[in-house]
């Protein structure tokens, strides 16, 4: 009686199991890009339909479509809401993707752009304006406050070099916070002997979408459109100096440009942001840890998510704010910090933060 033979079924072997990984790994990386794109169309869409007079869908797409109109939804969507919207959107995405570049060139997991004096340099600058200059209105802040973010990260920049190791994400650090230190404790000493200048300080240190027109966005478009390209073309090199420094030396990486990279599109995205809507904090903290848990470490998915997440992140706080204290508002840097902070410690509470 003969025994009937069995078919094995092929084991996997290494490289099939290796394949399959990565299947999965960029499954899951292009849906959580296209649930981003997603949120990014609602949540501006609900920036151009809820304010202090909440406007129907049908209402604000026709004012949105028909620019012929002449009637005072029209003029509220197209003169208040759309400026305001594109501006979030840029703010959004420059802090978002400059947090993701701050944390992974300074490997530290609590990297945000004032981590590299940015904010430090920019609120000097503003102060400076308003007290010598007089300058009060925002389209008046933006260059002040941009000049200042760029020159507190080439200080920072030169801090952290003067080593004997050069630049390193602990001397950047360091540097950083040491010449923050400073300047904003030359802000408070200006500030207490002038109340006007305090006032005029406190609207743009809030952190605001509102007040801000089409002509702030014009400002600063350009030099976050720069920022974003710099950022995605520094990507491929945060992956190699993920590996070590010498790893990424070895595969033919020059650090010295990919660090200039990241310092300049860091500092292009953050100070342009800062300069017009004033700092912002929690976006370019969070964003980055937040799609980090479906890009993983790779900085090719990880820079664009974050990018468009900070984008939703910022706009949906602004709704919110408009929301919750009709027929005023409350800025979108002060929800941010309610709302922000507590989700923050919840998702540290929740699971370990992923591994920079």
């Amino acid at each position: 009686m003969s025994v009937p033979s069995v078919t094995r079924a092929p084991a996997a072997t290494p490289g099939t199991a290796a394949h399959a990984g990565r299947t999965v790994r960029t499954r899951r990386r292009v849906l959580g890009l296209l649930v981003l794109l997603l949120l990014v169309v609602a949540a501006c869409a609900a920036s151009i339909a809820i304010g202090s007079r909440p406007l129907g869908p049908g209402t604000a797409w026709t004012a949105l479509t028909d620019r012929s109109l002449r009637t005072e939804e029209a003029v509220i969507v197209w003169d208040l809401r759309v400026p305001r919207t594109a501006l979030g959107l840029m703010v959004g995405a420059a802090l978002g993707v400059s947090g993701a570049l701050i944390q992974g060139h300074t490997r530290n997991p609590l990297g945000d752009p004032g981590l590299l004096g940015v904010t430090a340099g920019a609120s000097f600058a503003v102060v400076l304006a308003i007290v010598l200059l007089g300058v009060g209105t925002p389209a008046g802040y933006v260059w002040f406050a941009f000049a200042g973010a760029l020159a507190g990260t080439v200080a920072v920049y030169v801090l952290g070099s003067a080593g004997r190791g050069g630049a390193t994400p602990v001397t950047l650090a360091l540097a950083g916070s040491a010449l923050s230190a400073l300047l904003f404790a030359l802000v408070r000493t200006m500030l207490i002997s002038d109340s006007d200048s305090l006032d005029a300080f406190r609207f743009w240190v809030v952190g605001a979408l509102a007040g801000r027109g089409a002509d702030v966005a014009w400002q600063v478009a350009p030099f976050i459109a720069a920022g974003l390209v710099l950022a995605l073309l520094n990507a491929p090199a945060l992956d190699l100096l993920g590996l070590g420094e010498d790893v990424a030396r070895g595969l033919g990486q020059r650090i010295w440009l990919a660090r200039l990279t990241g310092l300049g599109a860091t500092t292009l995205l953050a100070g342009a942001a800062t300069a017009a809507c004033g700092p912002i904090a929690f976006v370019g903290l969070v964003a980055p840890h937040v799609v980090r848990a479906f890009t993983g470490p790779a900085h090719r998915w990880l820079v664009p998510c974050a990018g468009l997440l900070g984008a939703v992140l910022l706009l949906t706080a602004d709704v919110l704010g408009r929301v919750v204290a009709r027929p005023g508002e409350l800025q979108v840097g002060i929800v941010l910090a309610l709302v922000g902070c507590p989700f923050f410690v919840a998702l540290v509470r929740r699971r370990r933060t992923a591994t920079l």
